[in-house]
């Protein structure tokens, strides 16, 4: 995949609402497999789609890119020495002439071997939030509209057109239907599992509500779900200012990484971290797998950017170990 197949690639992904990081060679210095405007797409699980170098550039870019999903904050990632990009004009130098890398940019040796070196801009491209608003009061109405200022998807659905297919496990549903058919739009809301399940009304309500749920066969780990009343509790509130506390309640739980969009995602990083490791000869980021050819000492198992830096670790293993382990 390359050229307009990865941007149409990023738009399915957009579609389907899956997190991913975009990222694109800005720069290059020969020699090296990946040119200027080469994407790919590198997705929260690590899969790379597109072409964005050899096996010196892939595994840091992969794991720089599955960061930048968890924290949401685009990086730009420089491959190759901090000299090289010092002597291009790409960083700065201090007064003593050390290269001064800003903030908000990586460097990542490459290779060993090669000479060549990368710029690479990685930014990240989270999920539209998806709402669905079920009821038609006024209060639902405002939420729509507070929504979409927000710039989420907002869907504005009548209690007996509601149903479980409406919803995923992405999606955030607060059932507004208040008194007209909450038991149904609750049974059909549970059903679809969604990431974020609001009642409005009261506590007794809500509790008369689940009871009724629970007696009629709905699992008790479904209804656990269910928040009730939904949104932050501001004490007495207009229409209005209920829709103004359900959302304020939407935005604290994605700011905590709680919900999907959500820039802080729990596990994302210790699963990069385990999937590449670093190369003790060279410092090159390196995959974690057969093709960073393994090779075991003392119970460990490492892995290299190449055969040249596996056959300099075997000719020495323990002052590459012991040069590690003061790392």
């Amino acid at each position: 995949m390359e050229g307009w197949g990865v941007l149409e690639q990023a738009g399915e992904l957009t579609r389907r609402g899956q997190a991913f990081a975009l990222a694109t060679v800005v720069w290059r210095q020969g020699p090296s497999s990946g040119q200027q405007g080469s994407r790919a797409i590198i997705t929260d699980a690590g899969e790379l789609h597109g072409w964005i170098g050899g096996a010196c550039a892939e595994p840091a870019v992969i794991r720089e890119a599955r960061e930048v999903i968890t924290e949401g904050v685009p990086r730009l990632l420089l491959l190759g020495s901090p000299e090289q990009f010092a002597s291009t004009g790409r960083i700065g130098s201090t007064a003593e002439g050390a290269p001064a890398v800003p903030e908000g940019v990586s460097v990542v040796p490459i290779s060993c071997q090669s000479e060549g070196a990368l710029e690479v801009y990685i930014e990240p491209v989270l999920p539209t939030p998806h709402l669905v608003i079920v009821g038609r009061s006024p209060m639902a109405h405002t939420l729509a509209e507070l929504a979409g200022a927000l710039g989420w998807r907002a869907e504005l659905i009548d209690g007996p057109d509601f149903s479980a297919a409406a919803a995923d496990e992405r999606t955030m549903v607060v059932v507004a239907t208040q008194g007209h058919g909450d038991e149904e739009a609750v049974a059909e809301a549970v059903a679809a599992r969604p990431a974020y399940l609001g009642l409005v009304g009261s506590q007794r309500r809500g509790a008369a509500l689940l009871g009724y749920l629970a007696d009629r066969g709905v699992p008790k780990d479904r209804l656990d779900q269910v928040r009730v009343p939904a949104g932050l509790d501001l004490g007495r509130t207009t229409h209005a200012e209920i829709a103004v506390a359900i959302l304020a309640e939407l935005v604290q739980l994605r700011a905590s990484g709680a919900l999907p969009g959500s820039a802080a995602r729990a596990g994302t990083g210790r699963a990069a971290e385990a999937a590449h490791q670093t190369d003790p000869v060279c410092g090159m980021t390196v995959s974690a797998s057969r093709s960073g050819k393994p090779l075991v000492y003392d119970g460990t198992t490492y892995h290299f950017c190449s055969g040249g830096c596996q056959r300099a670790f075997e000719s020495d293993p323990a002052a590459y170990v012991k040069r590690e382990t003061r790392c």
